[in-house]
């Protein structure tokens, strides 16, 4: 047999999908599955993008476009940074990508040298510490608690920076937690790694989710790192493989030489229709499913605490609720696994985001509908009541 790279061995699993496989399965077999598991959101791409997608394949532009993307679309994405979240970007510095996962493939080839050390959070999504293997490097987890609502600080910084460390990629609000980094402490954490040379990947695909104060970019504390976003989240528009980054002028160059020999271009015909995205019309559309968003996480938080299923950092973005259930006396793994075969509802061990909380946490997205919210938590009470009773 012909031998595999290294790197494959390395690659860290994603126990979403399988969680998300053993639920379509039992669905398939006529069990009625609720999923708080699998982050994509139940919403899809607003009507008025559909109507564009179409105009723009009749129209033939289905082609090769830039390796950057159509400058429409730049300008367009730039404008938002500045209207939603008080960044000035120049549209050059831009580039549109096969999703937050082609940003992030060009992002960690772009900066990282075999044997570089990249600092993430733990926990944290997994996927992220795949592409900085795939780039030759190696991810330091470094554990987070509640306290700091499981992000990285600037002691953390001071406290794991080793002589191989070449910077961190961190997320805010973060998958699995849900939770933003305070204004300052994102401050002191950039300026901390940058007093050592380091490069900040800030992945900000769930910017636009937020639900107590309107966020604003980590480019507005600093004008040079790389930033990750994504059509998939905010946009709801997840097969359609579409993302951007953004990063210092200095560093665009290189990257579109990567781009254009590993990516050619991301989809053309997506490219067109997201132009819809930002008429006033369509964001109209957004802001209220974000709303419902945060109405089915304000009818979530305190059906959790009836439940006595702990929260130790409250959501104020994204779609998930990360809790504790070490209380319990299970580990995530097995009370994933029988609620989702006794009472038939998904979710995602704590093992899948990293080993400090992993026996203890269980992360739950509520990215489907308040009906069926509403039909998850007592099946959930009847479980733990089994799991109580010691059955």
């Amino acid at each position: 047999m012909v031998r595999l790279a290294d790197r494959t061995e390395h690659t860290v699993p994603f126990y979403a999908v399988e969680v998300l496989k053993q639920a379509q399965a039992l669905a398939a077999q006529g069990h009625d599955i609720i999923s708080l598991g699998i982050g994509e959101p139940d919403f899809t791409a607003p009507a008025r993008v559909l109507e564009t997608l179409n105009r723009a394949a009749d129209a033939g532009l289905s082609g090769y476009t830039a390796p950057a993307g159509i400058p429409a679309l730049r300008e367009a994405i730039a404008h938002y940074y500045q209207a939603h979240f008080g960044a000035t970007v120049d549209p050059s510095r831009i580039l549109v990508t096969a999703g937050a996962s082609g940003a992030l493939m060009l992002a960690t080839l772009a900066l990282i040298n075999p044997s570089d050390e990249v600092l993430m959070p733990d926990p944290s999504y997994p996927a992220n510490q795949n592409f900085i293997t795939a780039a030759g490097g190696r991810t330091r987890l470094i554990p987070t608690t509640a306290a700091n609502r499981f992000q990285l600080g600037a002691d953390d910084i001071d406290a794991h920076w080793g002589p191989d460390t070449r910077g961190v990629l961190i997320a805010s609000p973060s998958n699995p937690t849900g939770t933003s980094m305070p204004r300052e402490a994102l401050r002191a954490l950039i300026a901390a790694v940058r007093a050592r040379g380091g490069f900040v990947i800030m992945d900000e695909i769930y910017l636009g989710l937020y639900y107590d104060q309107a966020p604003q970019s980590a480019l507005t504390l600093d004008d040079d790192i790389v930033v990750i976003n994504s059509f998939s989240k905010y946009f709801h528009m997840t097969g359609w493989r579409l993302g951007w980054l953004m990063a210092p002028a200095a560093l665009m160059p290189a990257i579109e030489r990567l781009a254009a020999s590993l990516a050619i271009c991301a989809p053309a015909l997506s490219q067109h229709a997201a132009l819809s995205c930002f008429e006033p019309e369509v964001m109209q559309v957004y802001e209220r499913r974000r709303l419902s968003f945060k109405e089915r996480r304000d009818y979530l938080l305190p059906a959790f605490d009836r439940l006595g299923l702990a929260v130790p950092a409250a959501p104020d973005g994204a779609f998930y609720i990360f809790a504790d259930i070490g209380a319990l006396g299970l580990d995530s793994t097995t009370f994933c696994h029988r609620l989702l075969h006794e009472a038939g509802v998904a979710s995602v061990p704590g093992l899948d985001f990293g080993q400090a909380h992993a026996r203890r946490t269980v992360r739950f997205s509520y990215a489907t509908g308040l009906d069926r919210l509403r039909d998850a938590i007592p099946r959930m009470q009847a479980f733990l009541d089994q799991v109580r009773a010691g059955r």
